[in-house]
């Protein structure tokens, strides 16, 4: 009867209920567990096994290339950044209130590290995430652009209940790009969070752009609902000779 469960199970797709079987079969006989409560302990295993699959799968799908979390973050090297500010947004009440955090700061301060520690927090706690590189998230959406796909791509970063966009500055754009920016911003304006990482406090953002009346409206909806974190401190990048120790923040 044993191996028929554990074959009914592996049809149905019930991995974790299976991995569990006979250790609740052995408990049940040897305690004389009522059929309704091995049955239960059987169906939180199961849930349990699902909800750490899924929660693995949004963190592969959305594209951290480290692996930094809160946990891990040095602050005490960077006077700069307030702990009791970070740990309150690692809460994640922001993303109730549908706001933005944007950090400024010279590279190596740490603003990278944060953004992707908030979004790891995100995931780990149900919510989809992605995080794309600046120029990358441009370059993509300017793809787009020649078959014609850029309102579905917008479309699709929508759904993301947190979008992190890593090292917004000095960058090459084209016309097309900006335009495209700009609209991704304002779908996702009032309705999903988004976190910018750049070294460009918001006056120079005039110069990347160089469309003032963009711009305006840009800065307008994106500071509307907004956390501004400005991280006026060292850099935290140190040479390191294990590349599996991640000592080194953007």
């Amino acid at each position: 009867m044993d191996e028929k469960i554990h074959l009914l199970l592996k049809q149905l797709r019930l991995r974790g209920m299976a991995s569990a079987l006979d250790q609740e079969l052995q408990r049940a006989e040897r305690e004389g567990v009522p059929v309704s409560e091995a049955l239960y302990r059987l169906l939180i295993e199961e849930q349990a096994y699902r909800q750490e699959k899924s929660m693995q799968y949004r963190l592969s799908q959305a594209k951290i290339p480290w692996q930094w979390t809160l946990k891990t973050f040095p602050f005490d090297k960077q006077p700069g950044i307030s702990k009791s500010q970070i740990q309150q947004l690692a809460a994640l009440s922001f993303l109730e209130r549908k706001e933005n955090i944007v950090f400024i700061g010279n590279p190596g301060t740490g603003k990278s590290g944060l953004a992707a520690g908030i979004l790891r927090n995100a995931l780990i706690s149900g919510c989809r995430g992605r995080f794309y590189n600046a120029q990358d998230l441009l370059d993509e959406l300017y793809a787009s652009l020649a078959d014609r796909t850029t309102p579905k791509l917008i479309k699709r970063l929508c759904r993301y209940d947190l979008l992190l966009i890593d090292e917004l500055g000095y960058l090459t754009l084209k016309p097309e790009q900006i335009n495209a920016f700009f609209k991704l911003m304002g779908e996702r304006y009032g309705r999903k969070s988004t976190i910018i990482t750049t070294n460009l406090d918001y006056p120079e953002w005039y110069d990347l752009f160089q469309r003032k009346s963009l711009v305006d409206a840009l800065l307008d909806r994106l500071k509307h609902h907004c956390i501004t974190i400005r991280i006026n401190g060292p850099s935290l990048r140190t040479p390191t000779h294990d590349q599996s120790q991640t000592s080194s923040y953007s």
